[in-house]
């Protein structure tokens, strides 16, 4: 069996007196996309510069295929390491081109020139911006500029890549262009990869598995459908997508609302009062259940709808326009709930 593309056991990595990291522990798999999900300094960066050996431990190890790469008496430099990084910042030489950054790495791991020139245009080509070959990081925009850290990612041709929120400053039709462009050469490699981000869409898009980043702590990990249906807590659910989180009564695991049963069921528990979380799609306008109307936004393909229930306020989402104003009565269906801890 092969050994983890990634395997961090117990790490914890603090600046001076604040601790950063937390007895931190998460793998990935061969050709496995983990997800970093979390908010601004929850420690994902930090993490993700551990792993790249621009950060130092205070505890735990780290390995890379299978080698130990940092740990007790032990902090392999940067390039010695099989991992490429894309930063967040870009981080391309001003007064080298697209081409010459590109071949660097592949330089530096003993290409010739005119081999490395000729495949760090190959990988220009993967990226779609060939023909920017010889411009500087300051005739590129933020999405070209993107592209050319993930060809110099690329020409490192490690078992592991590390991309550090890079969709973040793009705007939506980039950042959508970026993450297809990552995947596909990412699979044509076969290397793994760890992807951090704050984008709860992108986490769940791109990855195998993601890991819930908060205050320097793993708080949840697991397959996107996991961590999005069956959240741990309100922070973790509310992280991982638009949620409500209602207080509902549960009878012989059956959920009443206002006195009125729902299709949707919460086994096991105590009878009583309940917290539960609900996504947009759990629930539906048309039902028995009350309710009344607080706002509706028309969104083109959608709409989005708020009720003011007796369990507590609802966000659903409705097809087309949902033909309700706010103040109007409304009855509703609830199919699925997730029990939280109160």
């Amino acid at each position: 069996m092969s050994p983890p593309a990634l395997r961090v056991s117990d790490l914890s990595v603090s600046y001076g007196k604040a601790a950063i990291l937390q007895q931190v522990s998460v793998e990935a798999g061969p050709g496995e996309v983990l997800a970093l999900l979390g908010p601004s300094g929850s420690g994902k960066t930090t993490l993700l510069f551990a792993v790249a050996g621009f950060v130092a431990l205070d505890t735990g190890t780290i390995e890379i295929g299978g080698t130990t790469v940092a740990g007790p008496g032990t902090h392999l430099p940067p390039e010695r390491r099989d991992a490429a990084v894309v930063f967040q910042s870009y981080a391309l030489w001003p007064h080298l081109s697209a081409l010459e950054t590109v071949a660097f790495p592949l330089r530096a791991a003993g290409e010739r020139p005119e081999a490395a020139r000729a495949e760090a245009a190959r990988l220009l080509d993967a990226v779609g911006i060939g023909p920017l070959a010889g411009r500087r990081p300051a005739e590129l925009s933020g999405g070209q500029q993107q592209r050319v850290g993930l060809a110099r990612a690329l020409a490192r041709r490690a078992g592991l890549y590390l991309f550090d929120e890079p969709t973040a400053h793009l705007d939506a039709a980039t950042r959508e262009a970026i993450q297809a462009e990552i995947a596909t050469r990412r699979a044509e490699s076969g290397a793994a990869a760890v992807y951090a981000t704050h984008d709860a869409g992108e986490a769940l898009a791109v990855a195998d598995r993601v890991a819930l980043l908060r205050d320097g702590r793993i708080v949840q990990a697991g397959d996107p459908a996991e961590v999005y249906e069956r959240p741990t807590d309100r922070w973790a659910a509310a992280i991982t997508g638009p949620v409500s989180i209602l207080t509902v009564h549960r009878e012989d695991g059956n959920v009443l609302v206002g006195g009125v049963r729902s299709a949707a069921s919460v086994p096991g528990g105590a009878e009583g009062s309940v917290t539960v979380a609900v996504r947009p799609d759990w629930a539906a306008l048309g039902g028995d259940l009350p309710a009344r109307v607080a706002a509706a936004w028309f969104r083109g393909p959608h709409s989005d709808v708020v009720l003011d229930t007796p369990a507590g306020r609802l966000s659903l989402r409705v097809e087309g326009r949902a033909g309700v104003r706010p103040g109007d009565p409304a009855g509703w269906s609830l199919h699925r709930v997730w029990p939280l801890p109160d």
